[in-house]
């Protein structure tokens, strides 16, 4: 009876072994995003994206295949942290990566930094983020919230632009949104309404509100659907003719396809938009129009491709070997891969400092519409909470 205790613990020795020697042999990757309900297309591209990065990276990283466990957040702060807690306690990944919103993002930040899994947000990027929550373990492939919309704000500027009437839903991205704006805009903010998010889609009040204000401008931030609902309305209320729209997020190459004709002439500005001239741009457009025909990627994709070379990076520098994480993280800070977005650098905080564009929507060759590159707007732009980030 004890020879045969002793050989099943040996057995069960051996077989705990050869589990730890497995999962060494692949790098885990957990990928939380929205995938059911009517923002699922966000989430969708942003795992089309992060696949085709994995087809270039030949579906390994320092020599070792990859394996990724996709979670459904629903938009939801509440789930988006249980996805996260089962992600680095049940399933043990090796790195987290994804995020739309920046509630769920907050929600969820504390489980993947207390175990020191290395985090890199491919959306969200809320102010805290920036500032007091950041970590050594958390990176970014997309920017700081208030970043677009100061971009944004630019701009109205160099428009002559002397008054404006905010809008934008009730979240955290939301507040950093309109805040960004005001902190550039030097003319008067007529109007500032927060909607319920994300069940409010009846804009009609808030566009009463604006159209009263005589504000010569209207800036929003709506992503998704909610966004293709505001700008929808707008036009059926006859303000395109009335009060200019500028935007961030709000018009994409997800939500074209449903705004049509309505988002033509509407302004935004982006860190990324697709005809960006650089070659791996170039590539990854390319590519992801022949591995997902009828579909244009977005920004969302564009930084879910990136943040799955930016994962690529560190794991090479250090040979697979994922206890190196200061290694790891030393590398990650290099931005030593190429970038859809051209270069950029990582700011103390982990923020990108890079170029925003001003995009306008076009008809190409083809005759559908698009997203073009206009102009830029700033350079190497930094976000402004980094001063309030202890790292150095």
């Amino acid at each position: 009876m004890v020879m045969r205790i002793a050989s099943w613990l040996a057995g069960a020795a051996a077989l705990a072994l050869a589990g730890s020697a497995s999962a060494a042999d692949s790098i885990k990757i957990g990928f939380v995003s929205t995938f059911s309900g009517p923002t699922a297309v966000i989430g969708n591209d942003m795992r089309n994206s992060f696949e085709l990065a994995l087809d270039h990276l030949g579906r390994k990283m320092g020599g070792k295949p990859v394996e990724v466990i996709y979670e459904d957040d629903q938009q939801k702060p509440d789930v988006g942290k249980q996805k996260t807690e089962k992600l680095v306690q049940s399933d043990k990944v090796d790195f987290i990566v994804g995020y739309i919103w920046s509630n769920v993002l907050l929600a969820s930040l504390k489980s993947a930094v207390d175990s020191k899994t290395f985090l890199i947000s491919a959306n969200a990027g809320p102010s805290q983020l920036a500032g007091e929550l950041c970590s050594p373990y958390v990176f970014s492939t997309s920017w700081q919230n208030d970043q677009t919309p100061q971009a944004m704000g630019l701009y109205m500027n160099q428009k002559g632009i002397k008054s404006v009437f905010l809008i934008g839903p009730n979240y955290a991205a939301g507040k950093d949104m309109l805040a960004g704006v005001k902190s550039t805009f030097k003319g008067q903010v007529l109007g500032e309404e927060y909607t319920v998010w994300p069940s409010q889609l009846d804009f009609s009040a808030e566009l009463t509100k604006a159209r009263n204000s005589k504000a010569e401008a209207i800036f929003v931030f709506y992503p998704g659907a909610a966004g293709v609902q505001f700008l929808n309305q707008y036009v059926q209320a006859g303000l395109k003719n009335q009060i200019p729209l500028y935007t961030a997020f709000t018009i994409d190459e997800l939500s074209l396809p449903l705004q049509k004709e309505n988002a033509l002439g509407v302004p935004g500005a982006q860190e990324w938009v697709n005809d960006l001239p650089n070659e791996q741009n170039k590539r990854f457009v390319a590519d992801y129009r022949k591995k997902y025909p009828n579909l244009r990627p977005s920004f969302y994709g564009a930084q879910s491709y990136d943040a799955a070379h930016l994962i690529n990076s560190a794991v090479v520098a250090v040979g697979g070997d994922l206890t190196k994480k200061d290694a790891m993280k030393a590398e990650m800070e290099k931005v030593n891969f190429k970038s859809v977005r051209g270069s950029f650098k990582y700011g103390n905080n982990h923020i990108p400092i890079q170029n925003f564009y001003l995009q306008d929507v076009v008809k190409d060759a083809d005759g559908q519409l698009s997203l073009k590159t206009v102009a830029t707007i700033v350079e190497n732009d930094q976000d402004r909470f980094h001063g309030k980030c202890p790292m150095k």
